[in-house]
């Protein structure tokens, strides 16, 4: 199954909420077979002090678009994740190469995926599709977190 946004002009719904993502204004376009892919138009929100993109601005991209490339594997029917699992970041590893600027794309590839982690690696594209930066990643799949005094959080369901 694919999820997919062969237009420019609709964003897909994020299969999950994720309320820090929905605040900086992603745009999930794809996410099928072991890749994902995310859009934003920077605003001055998003700027450091050298008004470019703030470089946790396009970390948290690579991360996003990794995690739900890593993901993608698990869509089922209908384009549904709720039976697969959630994803967390176990390390993350990420250079930059040029500033970021105008609308950036952010590109996650799983590379080889087991039953409890996901290896993946993503790049931050900017308007002229050139390299602004690259990142590999580790992620855990898991079904819930343990939260504080040991309560269990599941993930959210849309």
């Amino acid at each position: 199954m694919t999820i997919e946004n062969t237009g420019q002009a609709a964003a897909l719904a994020f299969p999950v909420p994720i309320p820090f993502v929905e605040e900086l204004g992603f745009s999930l376009q794809r996410m099928a077979g072991g890749e994902a892919e995310l859009r934003l138009d920077l605003q001055t929100k998003h700027l450091n002090s050298w008004a470019v993109a703030h470089g946790g601005l396009m970390m948290t991209m690579l991360d996003v678009a990794m995690a739900h490339a890593a993901r993608s594997v698990h869509i089922g029917e209908g384009g549904n994740l709720n039976a697969g699992p959630g994803v967390v970041t176990i390390e993350m590893k990420t250079s930059f190469m040029r500033p970021g600027e105008g609308v950036l794309r952010a590109v996650g590839k799983l590379l080889h995926g087991t039953a409890t982690l996901a290896f993946c690696e993503g790049s931050v594209f900017g308007p002229e599709g050139l390299l602004c930066a690259h990142a590999t990643a580790t992620f855990k799949y898991i079904r819930a977190l343990p939260g504080a005094g040991r309560a269990i959080k599941p993930l959210q369901k849309r």
